[in-house]
C-alpha cells in the first residue's frame, strides 16, 4: 500500500511515520509512505501557499493551485483510489473506515491547515473527507498520522502477530476485554481464576462476556451500529 501525504509542514510527521510498526511496515515493504511539502509547489517566490479569502473573513486559505499541481502530478504517475481531505466536517473515522482503506492501492491524503482550503479543491479533487474527532487541530497533520497508523497496522504482514489487530477495539463494534500477564497475584489483586484454568472454551466465552459488558458500560453507542 502507498500513502501520500501533502503538508505545509512536513517536519511534524517526521517522527510518527518513522517509528515502531509503521517504520517496521515500510521496511519489510508492506507499506509506502511519502510526505510532499506543498510549497514546492508554488511559484511564489516566498514559497507560501495561503492568501486571503474573499469576504473578508478573518483568516488565511490555502490556495488551489499548488494543491491541484501537487495532486495532479501524482495522479500523473499512478492511480489513486482515495484523495482524503482531513476536515472537522468530514466523516467520524472508525475502524470500519480504517478497514476500509487498508484494502486500498494507493491514497492520497492532504492535510489542511490555516482557516482552511480553497473550497473549489473539496468540489473538484477531494474525493473522501474524514474527521478524527469533533474538535479543531492547528492542521491535519495529526489526524494525517492517526490515518496512516490505523491503517497500516492492519495490513496483513504489517504486524508480527496478525491475531492481534484483529481482536482490537472496534473491530467488531465491541471494546477489548480486560487482559492481564503474570504475575498472577500482585499486592492481592488477582487475575481472573478462568484465565489461568487452560480452558480455551471457557476464556473465550469470558473474554467475549467482557468485551461486551464493558461495551454496554462504556460505549452502548456501538451497540446501536
Amino acid at each position: 500500500m502507498r500513502i501520500d501525504i501533502i503538508t505545509v509542514v512536513p517536519e511534524l510527521l517526521a517522527s510518527p511515520l518513522n517509528e515502531s510498526i509503521l517504520k517496521r511496515a515500510q521496511e519489510s515493504g508492506h507499506a509506502e509512505i511519502y510526505v510532499h511539502n506543498l510549497r514546492d509547489y508554488t511559484d511564489d517566490k516566498r514559497r507560501t501557499v495561503d492568501d486571503y479569502p474573499f469576504g473578508g473573513e478573518a483568516g488565511m486559505v490555502m490556495k488551489i493551485e499548488p494543491v491541484y499541481r501537487c495532486i495532479e502530478k501524482l495522479k500523473s504517475e499512478r492511480d489513486y483510489d482515495e484523495i482524503i481531505f482531513t476536515s472537522p466536517d468530514g466523516i467520524t473515522y472508525n475502524q470500519h473506515e480504517a478497514n476500509r482503506l487498508s484494502l486500498m492501492k494507493n491514497i492520497i491524503i492532504l492535510c489542511g491547515h490555516y482557516k482552511g482550503i480553497d473550497y473549489r479543491i473539496r468540489e473538484h479533487l477531494i474525493t473522501r473527507e474524514i474527521s478524527i474527532g469533533d474538535y479543531v487541530l492547528t492542521g491535519g497533520e495529526l489526524a494525517a498520522c492517526v490515518i496512516a497508523d490505523s491503517v497500516v497496522r492492519i495490513i496483513p504482514g504489517a504486524i508480527g502477530d496478525e491475531a492481534s489487530a484483529l481482536t482490537d477495539c472496534f473491530q467488531d463494534n465491541l471494546l477489548a476485554p480486560p487482559v492481564y500477564t503474570r504475575p498472577a497475584e500482585f499486592n492481592g489483586w488477582k487475575v481472573p481464576d478462568v484465565l489461568l484454568s487452560g480452558n480455551f472454551a471457557e476464556i473465550e466465552k469470558w473474554q467475549d462476556n467482557e468485551a461486551y459488558m464493558r461495551t454496554k458500560l462504556l460505549r452502548p453507542d456501538l451497540l446501536n451500529e
